[in-house]
């Protein structure tokens, strides 16, 4: 027999359960860089990921413009290898000055 109260269940979560998970590497994970839409924009994004990452096929680089063609969302889906390379990732990625959103 158990101390249970009424209502009380032993599924219990403790304080590990209430942590978000740590990604696991390496796996593919997609980025989302949104910006103001302009000629030489995908080029300037995909090179700035592509000094961490090395070579992008085509296949894993999406883009959506916006219903205007004001701006464009591109979605890089990299092999990531760690926390430290996407955190230079996202840096290059914010000082290119038409990015607006890094996801």
């Amino acid at each position: 027999m158990t101390d249970e109260k009424p209502g009380e269940t032993s599924d219990v979560k403790n304080d590990q359960d209430s942590t978000p998970p740590k990604i696991e590497f390496p796996c593919l994970y997609p980025i989302k860089i949104i910006g103001k839409s302009g000629p030489e924009f995908q080029a300037s994004v995909v090179e700035a990921v592509e000094r961490h990452t090395g070579t992008i096929n085509a296949d894993l680089i999406k883009s959506q413009p916006s219903k205007q063609n004001n701006y464009v969302s591109i979605t890089v889906t990299i092999a990531a290898t760690g926390e430290e390379q996407l955190r230079h990732i996202f840096s290059d990625l914010k000082a290119i000055e038409n990015v607006k959103l890094v996801l």
